[in-house]
């Protein structure tokens, strides 16, 4: 069995990835999302009610489908939490509400076996290393994991440059919406000074070397990131989606007004 991360190699390559944000925490709906052929699937563990092992029944979901990188968004930044997400399987993660470089060295450490970190050794009960048969699980795991940091906040972006320089940070990850907030503009991340704020990020973070991410569900928005360079990018909630489209065919039917269409810089 190979533990190669395709997704971290595709980053590191500069190749945009084209994501979308699963927040309905459960399987039958991530294999749906994943059978639609998206380069990866944010298993949210932060706004939606995931567990571990709901966050697995996805993992084993999503491994049916070749080509689609499973990537999760735990609750906190929290090492005990990572040591669970780690042994069943999880290689790439979006560690929410980052804020200084301290904060990126102590997820870093959390992700990675001795000397590099702090990660407890239990392979022969982890489905990562496939219960003790990847025999060199625990000499390759650390160079394949792929830790994206979320700046969403005014003191993550005032320490962005901190934060990039620390090894072992593969990309940052910028919340419009909770920078707005941050910002004052609350509900409002279309701001021209928080566009200002995330364009300057992510040419920042491009030229440190790292992949920019971030998510977006007005296509032109998000098609203007891409451009900017930012390599991994959410196009869509399933949540979203899902009463989107359902409130839409009830429109046709009952009246009323169909939702409308995602303003620019419209995160949600």
């Amino acid at each position: 069995m190979s533990i190669t991360n395709e997704f971290k190699a595709a980053l590191q390559r500069k190749e945009p990835q084209i994501g979308l944000w699963v927040g309905t925490a459960q399987a039958y709906t991530t294999e749906i999302c994943a059978s639609a052929g998206y380069d990866w699937l944010l298993l949210d563990g932060e706004h939606a009610p995931t567990t571990v092992p709901l966050v697995l029944s996805q993992l084993q979901t999503v491994a049916g489908y070749p080509g689609v990188a499973p990537v999760v968004r735990p609750a906190w930044n929290d090492h005990v939490l990572f040591k669970q997400l780690l042994d069943i399987g999880v290689q790439n993660f979006l560690v929410p509400m980052i804020q200084t470089a301290e904060e990126a060295r102590q997820a870093v450490r959390a992700l990675r076996y001795p000397p590099e970190g702090v990660r407890g050794v239990g392979t022969a009960l982890a489905r990562a290393a496939q219960w003790g048969g990847v025999a060199n699980y625990v000499t390759e795991a650390n160079k394949q994991l792929c830790l994206l940091c979320q700046v969403e906040t005014t003191q993550g972006v005032e320490n962005l440059d901190d934060i990039l320089a620390v090894d072992g940070v593969d990309g940052v990850f910028i919340g419009p919406a909770d920078l707005a907030a941050s910002m004052g503009h609350i509900g409002n991340p279309g701001h021209p000074d928080v566009v200002r704020t995330i364009e300057d990020a992510v040419k920042r973070i491009r030229a440190a070397g790292k992949a920019p991410g971030i998510l977006q569900t007005h296509v032109e928005t998000a098609q203007h990131y891409l451009e900017l360079g930012a390599l991994f990018v959410a196009v869509g909630v399933d949540t979203v989606l899902l009463r989107q489209s359902a409130q839409r065919l009830l429109a046709q039917f009952k009246g009323g007004e169909a939702p409308a269409a995602p303003k620019p810089g419209q995160a949600y």
